[in-house]
This record gives structure tokens, sequence and C-alpha cells, in this order.
């Protein structure tokens, strides 16, 4: 009896110890799988991980879409930040910009809108908007400026109201050649003449300046009274010195008299 009790002791205790060392040897090679495949998901993970791409250009503005917003920027921004190659619209308003440089927009040809109001601009490079061949609005209000640079040949709006621009400062052909402006804001500077204006204008805005005189082709053309100026809509000279009523045919050729309050 205690023979046959022996025997089955020992039979249990092979028994055991066999599966544990199969079962520690399992774990073994489940362990070397495990190593093994997240070796090979690494190694996959090198492979199809995509480079590192270069830091974007707008860490101070948000980009969509080829537009760039730099509005209110925080800490003060004091000159244009670098764009995108491909940016068509820049809204950087509310900002310390102080000077425009020609590097500025040297590689966005693509752009179709700058607008940089409610800035601290008092210098523009010549030459910095002679390559944006694209440009259609550009708006440089309620800044500092006391002449203009050489315009980009295609805008239909521009927009200098609320700057010190003199008659110095602006050619009197600056406008003359843009033959698609429809728009031309020069109000609340400190001009004394008007500038030739493009047939083209639909509406223009010289209030609030230091013009005392014109003559009758200013507007119109003095030597026939059969010449309209078909496209003109809207005249805005209040708030000068000038006293229409000794004028009587500088605004023959047009649509309406000039708007606004007058002496």
């Amino acid at each position: 009896m205690l023979f046959r009790t022996l025997l089955f002791i020992t039979v249990v205790l092979s028994w055991a110890l066999s599966f544990a060392v199969g079962d520690e040897s399992n774990k073994g090679e489940k362990v070397q799988s495990d190593m093994h495949d997240h070796d090979i998901l690494q190694d996959t993970d090198q492979a199809v991980a995509p480079k590192a791409i270069d830091i974007p250009r707008c860490l101070l503005c948000v980009c969509l879409s080829g537009s760039v917003y730099c509005e209110d920027v925080s800490p003060e921004m004091s000159a244009v930040p670098a764009l995108p190659k491909e940016t068509a619209y820049l809204y950087a308003r509310f900002n310390k910009i102080t000077k425009i440089k020609n590097q500025d927009f040297a590689d966005t040809i693509t752009l179709k809108l700058i607008d940089l109001r409610w800035n601290l601009i008092t210098e523009i490079e010549d030459g910095v908007f002679s390559r944006l061949a694209n440009l259609e609005e550009l708006n440089l209000s309620d800044n500092r400026l006391t002449k203009l640079p050489t315009l980009p040949i295609r805008p239909m709006s521009f927009n200098a109201n609320f700057n010190k621009l003199t008659t110095q400062g602006v050619k009197s052909t600056a406008f003359k050649k843009l033959t698609r402006l429809a728009y031309l804001y020069l109000g609340n500077n400190e001009l004394t003449a008007v500038p030739q204006l493009p047939v083209s204008l639909h509406t223009v805005h010289l209030h609030n300046n230091k013009i005392k005189t014109m003559t009758d082709e200013t507007f119109c053309q003095g030597n026939t009274s059969y010449y309209i100026r078909a496209n003109m809509h809207e005249v805005r000279l209040d708030g000068n010195p000038i006293q229409l009523w000794k004028h009587p045919y500088s605004f023959i050729c047009l649509h309406s008299l000039p708007i606004g309050w007058y002496n």
C-alpha cells in the first residue's frame, strides 16, 4: 500500500514539474515573439514616418488656405512676418509695423490683397509692390505715411485714408496709369492738390485735406463740353478749404456733384 502511494506521488510531481517547465518555455517564447513584433513595428514606423516638416512660417499668425491673419499680434509685431509663398490674402491690422521693405513680399507674387491698416508705417521702400502683378486691393489707411512708393499696376482698390500724405510725397501721375483702379481713398491727409485720376475710377475720396484749387481738367476735359466721365459716381471733397462755387465747370462731366458739406 505504501509503495502504491509513493508511486502515485512520484507520478504527480513529475507531471507538475513538466507542466511548469513547459509553461515557462511558452512564456519565454511569447516574450521573444512580442519583442520581435515590437522591433518590426518600430522598423515599420521608422520606414513610414514622415520626415520632420520644416516649421511653418505662421508662428505669429494664422494661415488658412492662402489667407494669413496677423491681427493684433502679441507680443507686438513691428515688421511684416515671413509669409508662405502661396499667400494670396494678408491681414496684418492693429500692429506696430513701422516700415515695409522690398524683401517683405519678394517671394509672395501670388498676393491679391494686402491689408495693413492701423499700424505705424512711416516708410515703404520703392519697388515693394512692383512684382505683385496680381494685387487687386491695397489698404494702408491709418498709418503715418508722408509719401507713396510706386504702386502695383493692377489694383482695383487703394486706400490710404488717415495718413500724412503731402502733394510732394504723391507724384501727380501716381494713379494715372492704373487703368483698373475703381476705388481711391485719400481722405484725411495733407494734400494741397488733386492728383491725376484714371478714367476707370468709380469713387474718389479726397475729403479733409488742404486742397485749395482745381482746374476744369481735374475731373473733366476743359476743352469740350461733350465729354462724360461715365464711370465716376462718387466724389468727396468736403473738409477742404476749396470753394467749389468758384469752379462751375470742374464737374460738368460727372453724373452728380461732389457729396458732403461745402462752404
